[in-house]
């Protein structure tokens, strides 16, 4: 696998980051790859090119920014094309293009401008990409070290997102539990209803009973009063008269 020189100019993809043209890849033939080996061998042995630190250096730029920001590939009509970003310095004005692009896209994609927003954060972040890239053209140290901070910023907004999640889940749990225990304490409701209704129903019950026995036992308690009262003017009756006539035994007779 080769590149060719082969390349055409597109529209960039939608994205912040700046890319060079797309080149297309081609597969060259075995006789071609053999007569490219043999004639880099044949000009190995005759000189030997030496490369000045210049290009040194921009090789060693281009590749970390291939670690940085991969590049893209793609096929189309059974051609395969690869996209790398640009190593081309920048300059102010591209410094406000971006941020005018940036504010440009915000607003065409309706980012919300407070809270949680997907898009927001996407745009943002191709933002910071594109700053390390045109950091790293510059100062490749300082490229990587803004590509920890971008690390760093990934792993906690993971973080803060598998927590955001985690509580959405917690609290559906919850949600669903309260309604669980909404039901069960909606039954023990109707159950203790249930059992309110047939204990006042007893209650009434009982009531009719005491009722009937208090009146039966008026009824009683009367009637034996009035059997007492007439077997004690029974008993005085006859007292008197038994009085009488020991009275009349007892007296002289005249």
């Amino acid at each position: 696998m080769a590149e060719s020189v082969q390349e055409r100019i597109i529209p960039a993809m939608d994205t912040l980051v700046k890319y060079d043209n797309p080149v297309l890849i081609t597969i060259r033939t075995q006789k071609a790859t053999k007569d490219a080996a043999a004639t880099k061998v044949g000009t190995a042995a005759c000189k030997i090119q030496t490369t000045p630190p210049t290009a040194d250096l921009r090789r060693e730029a281009v590749e970390i920014l291939n670690g940085i920001l991969p590049p893209r590939k793609w096929k189309e009509d059974g051609q395969t094309w690869t996209q790398q970003v640009s190593s081309t310095p920048a300059t102010r004005l591209d410094v406000i293009n971006l941020q005018e692009q940036l504010d440009m896209r915000l607003q065409q994609r309706q980012a919300r401008q407070t809270g949680i927003c997907a898009m927001r954060r996407e745009l943002y972040t191709q933002c910071f990409d594109e700053l390390i890239r045109q950091v790293t053209v510059n100062c490749a140290e300082r490229g990587l070290l803004l590509l920890r901070v971008r690390d760093e910023i990934k792993i906690t907004m993971t973080a803060y997102q598998t927590l955001y999640q985690s509580s959405i889940a917690f609290g559906m749990r919850k949600a669903l539990q309260a309604e669980q225990g909404k039901e069960d304490l909606i039954t023990a409701a109707v159950e203790l209803r249930e059992q309110k209704m047939e204990l006042e129903k007893t209650v009434a019950e009982l009531r009719q009973k005491l009722e009937q026995t208090e009146r039966r036992a008026a009824e009683l308690r009367e009637a034996e009063e009035k059997k007492h009262m007439e077997e004690i003017r029974f008993l005085k009756k006859t007292n008197q008269q038994l009085k009488t006539q020991l009275e009349g035994i007892i007296a002289p007779k005249k």
